[in-house]
């Protein structure tokens, strides 16, 4: 049924993380987390003091409901009814041992063809210049196929030598079978791209599904 976690056997098993390191991830998500900086420019970036993960998507996505999730907050993140409305990039310290990026959506319909570029621009620049990002997570929604600006982002990824990990939203929207199909669709899909990580992690922020498995990747970039 629509919303059931239940999967189909030999699904997902390419994610094997121990008991040690999904206890890892939960000690460092319950540290402190707070936004620290905004910045609509380059020159803006804060120093590169600690190891970053950004996270990027298209508008709508469920990025803001992904990180208030994954962070436990509840307005860590704020979504918003408008597509496309945060502009900057947005700086969260959690517990002074990683740096947490939420990246502007893209793909967002209303948008000028200018202000597509410069979004490109700015966040191929900050891509290929920022020595201490570790991963950009990239957020795929479970629900619909992937679009043509999805794949343009991978390829940035691609060109700006930037390792990605791709992660699906909004699956307990999704029947088992059809999340199934989207899942090796976009296995096969980043198997073509050579900066994508080969682990896709499925998660709910509505059912807290994947949560844990995400807190455990990220942590493996955390300071000690």
């Amino acid at each position: 049924m629509a919303g059931s976690d239940a999967r189909p056997e030999g699904f997902d098993r390419s994610l094997e993380l121990s008991p040690e390191q999904i206890e890892a991830g939960r000690l460092l998500f319950a540290g402190p987390c707070d936004f620290f900086h905004g910045a609509q420019q380059l020159e803006q970036l804060p120093a590169p003091d600690e190891p970053e993960v950004a996270f990027a998507g298209r508008s709508n996505v469920g990025k803001s409901s992904l990180l208030n999730a994954v962070t436990g907050r509840k307005a860590l993140a704020r979504a918003s009814s408008e597509p496309g409305r945060t502009k900057q990039l947005n700086f969260f310290n959690l517990a002074e041992r990683l740096v947490l990026v939420d990246m502007p959506g893209y793909g967002f319909a209303k948008a000028a063809k200018a202000v597509k570029e410069d979004w490109q621009e700015m966040m191929f620049s900050y891509l290929r210049g920022r020595p201490n990002l570790r991963r950009v997570i990239l957020l795929l929604d479970s629900r619909i196929e992937t679009k043509a600006s999805d794949q343009e982002v991978m390829d940035l990824f691609d060109r700006a030598a930037i390792n990605f990990q791709v992660v699906l939203t909004k699956c307990d929207s999704v029947k088992p079978r059809a999340e199934e199909a989207r899942y090796h669709s976009v296995v096969e899909e980043i198997g073509r791209h050579p900066a994508a990580h080969p682990v896709v992690i499925a998660t709910s922020s509505q059912t807290g599904r994947g949560i844990p498995e995400l807190r455990a990747e990220l942590a493996g970039f955390a300071q000690p």
